[in-house]
């Protein structure tokens, strides 16, 4: 879908505190992480995915809540989930639940096959759905919680975009994990940083936190934090990212947080 500027929509500096309890428990990031590999997912890792996906929907709603607040609402609406990732890039996340979401049909784009016939939309094509989009209800109660945590509502169709997104990005997130534990670590994705054309380059990782991800120490049937920490990196980019690991590591060492 077509964005606009990446630094739009900013939060206000409470938007993402790592002192706020996290909406999505580990007993639920753990049966995300079984949808997609039988790994052991350590405590830890189940605290710094849980603590990334907080930071990633949080983002989302304030940038909803900034759009709403244009129209003096403060129930939101799903118009208000589209203006906020028109306006930053970075929270184009969950783009599989796209195909799903009425919100965001007519903006992704009509597929033809090799004959020119329009190819359904695969959430009435019949075929088998993936795991994130029919375990999507799962994080309703947390994408309640948190709302209420940032002082605001939304109406029904508008939960289940963030209900929607919540799952199929903490389910990427868990792929990207299980990818770093069979590959050994993050050596062969460099150490690229995405940017906005039109932005100057961001600052680039320090060399031991690159470092301590280009190489895995640990056995090849646990999914740690460190591994959630490189698929962090490698699924999002520019502050949103930088946010989502700082947090992401002090919900690990602090879980009670």
């Amino acid at each position: 879908m077509t964005t606009q500027h990446a630094g739009a929509g900013r939060s206000d500096p409470q938007s993402t505190s790592v002192t706020s309890e996290s909406p999505f428990k580990p007993p639920l990031v753990k049966a995300v992480f079984r949808d997609v590999t039988p790994m052991h997912v350590s405590r830890s890792a189940a605290w710094a995915a849980a603590s990334v996906t907080r930071t990633v929907l949080t983002e989302i709603v304030q940038g909803a809540r900034a759009a709403a607040a244009e129209e003096d609402r403060r129930k939101l609406i799903p118009g208000d989930l589209l203006s906020a990732i028109d306006r930053n890039v970075e929270l184009e996340v969950g783009t599989t639940w796209y195909d799903h979401s009425p919100t965001f049909r007519g903006l992704t784009g009509v597929v033809y096959d090799a004959e020119g016939v329009v190819v359904p939309s695969r959430g009435r094509g019949g075929s088998r759905r993936p795991s994130a989009v029919v375990g999507a209800h799962r994080f309703e109660a947390g994408v309640r919680k948190l709302l209420r945590s940032r002082g605001t509502a939304a109406v029904p169709a508008m939960v289940r975009d963030l209900d929607g997104i919540a799952s199929v990005f903490l389910t990427d997130l868990a792929r990207d994990a299980a990818m770093v534990v069979r590959e050994g670590g993050v050596k062969r994705f460099g150490s690229v940083v995405q940017a906005m054309p039109d932005e100057p380059a961001p600052a680039p990782f320090p060399k031991d936190f690159l470092g301590a991800l280009s190489a895995r120490s640990a056995d090849g049937r646990t999914i740690g934090r460190d591994d959630i920490l490189a698929a962090t990196t490698m699924r999002l980019f520019g502050g949103l990212r930088q946010r989502a690991l700082t947090e992401a590591r002090e919900a690990a060492q602090n879980p009670s947080g």
